[in-house]
């Protein structure tokens, strides 16, 4: 049983990964752009985070450090494709490509350094309950974080004025301009959240998730988030459960692995992109559901003079 509770906290742990980047991504898709670059973003907001903390000692210092190098990429990226209105899915890929590159170069030193003392949290009284405490209440503050902020994140989009102007920019550009509102300042508002969050993922993996630098550690995380979004048509809380789904998936190689499951290593290690491309080719089944969830404008340039 105690393999079983190591399983599920180790899943709640791959999953907070996801469901940061897709919360940030889901935002930026809410408001009708697409960003292909999660990828790059997560790269260079890992070795930012972990170069701080190698740094400072500071775990939070090195969480705002990953926020602030994906947020100042996706600024770029918003000017970009919402100002001049260069191909949103090109200037994705490219800045993904550059962040690959550019945290290679980066993070050359700090391939061989290693993190201060971690620190261990535990929920008082919680955390000693048999099984459970193992499996729920003894995680980083951040997967606490995570779950409060898809809760947040529905009350903002669906409760509040905020949420329904974003949403409202996501369905019909050309409407909320003729309101007033200021379509573009909005999307890169939107983009520039969305970055930070999938900044703060990147940091989570290099800082708590696997506490080191190696390149390429996003090891594709940034594409699953992107899928993920889809799987979750766009809905908080379906992104926070698919998260842990695909986290669980993540997990279950070392679990088989660790009771001694005679399966190759390598094809365990498919099992996450596999579930990708299986829920997407099933989902894509029924391409009418996709539409009555997806923003109308995703993907849709914006030109407020015509």
């Amino acid at each position: 049983m105690e393999s079983y509770a190591l399983l599920i906290a180790a899943t709640l742990n791959a999953g907070t990964v996801l469901a940061l980047a897709s919360l940030g991504l889901l935002i930026n898709e809410k408001s009708g752009i697409v960003n292909l670059g999660a990828e790059g973003m997560m790269l260079c907001a890992a070795i930012a985070g972990f170069a701080t903390v190698v740094q400072t000692g500071s775990d939070w210092l090195g969480f705002a450090a990953g926020m602030g190098a994906g947020a100042i990429l996706a600024g770029i990226f918003g000017v970009l494709v919402i100002w001049l209105n260069t191909n949103q899915y090109a200037t994705g890929l490219a800045l993904s490509l550059f962040g690959a590159g550019f945290s290679a170069f980066a993070g050359i030193q700090y391939v061989q350094e290693k993190m201060p003392d971690r620190t261990n949290y535990v929920i008082p009284v919680l955390g000693d309950i048999p099984l459970l405490g193992p499996a729920l209440f003894r995680h980083h503050p951040m997967v606490y974080f995570t779950v409060a902020l898809a809760l947040g994140m529905i009350w903002f989009l669906y409760r509040t004025r905020t949420g329904l102007v974003l949403r409202s920019v996501g369905e019909s550009p050309e409407s909320a301009h003729a309101l007033g509102y200021p379509v573009r300042r909005i999307r890169l508002a939107a983009v520039v959240a969305g970055g930070a969050l999938c900044g703060l993922a990147g940091a989570y993996i290099s800082v708590i998730y696997t506490p080191l630098w190696v390149e390429g550690m996003v090891a594709g995380k940034g594409w699953i988030a992107l899928a993920l979004t889809t799987f979750a048509t766009w809905r908080p809380a379906r992104v926070l459960l698919g998260a842990y789904l695909f986290g669980g998936v993540t997990m279950l190689q070392f679990h088989l692995q660790g009771i001694g499951v005679e399966v190759p290593s390598q094809f365990l290690s498919m099992l996450p992109y596999v579930a990708t491309i299986v829920v997407l080719a099933l989902i894509s089944r029924n391409p009418q559901w996709i539409r009555i969830n997806m923003p109308a404008a995703i993907g849709k340039p914006f030109y407020p003079g015509s």
